[in-house]
């Protein structure tokens, strides 16, 4: 077996366009594979908000795997926390690209890019037989991991967007992501994520990370905010999850009939 070249990092630093895709919020391993075997770009695997324990983020990016299998679907995790002992299991079970949540300042984008890297470039734990280098049959998956994983810090706060460049500035950050819900809450916006303020708000945020150089990302469960986001320069952007896929679906398909 040969080490696995992560197709997401790599098309988020600028092959392509826009990526588009899902966020897996009902800890269902048949959604997993479903929705990664649609033919998105990618889908995140949520640990913070959604009812995952390290078991079941496991067996929920074994099963995005394999519906990926069937396309070109990328696999994201996201920690439920940004702590290292966190970050090196979710990558010990075969996370390449996570999404850590609630970054502020550069020195804590620079634990969660450490965290993810076996030294001397990280603090990541030394294991040989975990999931991620195939239980030990891939016999260079240590001397290829660190260029392979994929860092996305969360942009969620006054402070973080005060810090911004600096947090982009962090070595091993491949992208900052934009997270509208806790963002407006900071502002004083409280699930106004569309309020004109923040919609400015959000457009000069985009617009300053991809004057960076590193990628933009955000998420949007309504077709035209995501539009608009994408317009705005997003290079990442969450169109839809497995909850809002039902719930929109099961009210339009209810509304037919009453």
């Amino acid at each position: 077996m040969t080490a696995p070249v992560n197709g997401f990092k790599r098309r988020l630093a600028g092959e392509g366009g826009t990526l588009h895709g899902f966020w897996l919020s009902l800890a269902s391993e048949g959604t997993a594979e479903l929705l990664a075997g649609s033919g998105a770009d990618f889908v995140v695997v949520d640990g913070e908000h959604a009812p995952n324990d390290l078991d079941l983020m496991r067996r929920g990016l074994m099963a995005a795997e394999l519906g990926a299998a069937r396309g070109e679907t990328q696999i994201v995790a996201r920690s439920p926390i940004n702590e290292a002992w966190v970050i090196k299991q979710l990558m010990d079970a075969g996370a390449r690209s996570l999404i850590v949540p609630m970054v502020d300042t550069p020195e804590e984008a620079e634990a969660a890019a450490k965290a993810m890297r076996f030294p001397p470039e990280g603090n990541r734990g030394v294991a040989g037989g975990t999931r991620a280098s195939g239980y030990g049959r891939i016999p260079d998956y240590l001397t290829t991991a660190n260029e392979q994983a994929c860092c996305i810090v969360q942009i969620e706060s006054r402070t973080a967007v005060d810090n911004l460049e600096a947090i982009a500035a962090v070595e091993g950050v491949d992208g900052l992501f934009i997270g509208p819900n806790d963002l407006s809450a900071s502002y004083g916006f409280l699930g106004a994520t569309e309020s004109p303020e923040m919609e400015s708000r959000i457009e000069e945020v985009i617009g300053r990370i991809n004057a960076t150089g590193k990628a933009s990302c955000i998420l949007a469960f309504r077709p035209a905010t995501a539009l608009r986001y994408r317009g705005y320069g997003a290079r990442m952007v969450v169109v839809g999850s497995d909850t809002s896929l039902l719930t929109v679906g099961a009210g339009a398909l209810l509304s037919e009939f009453r």
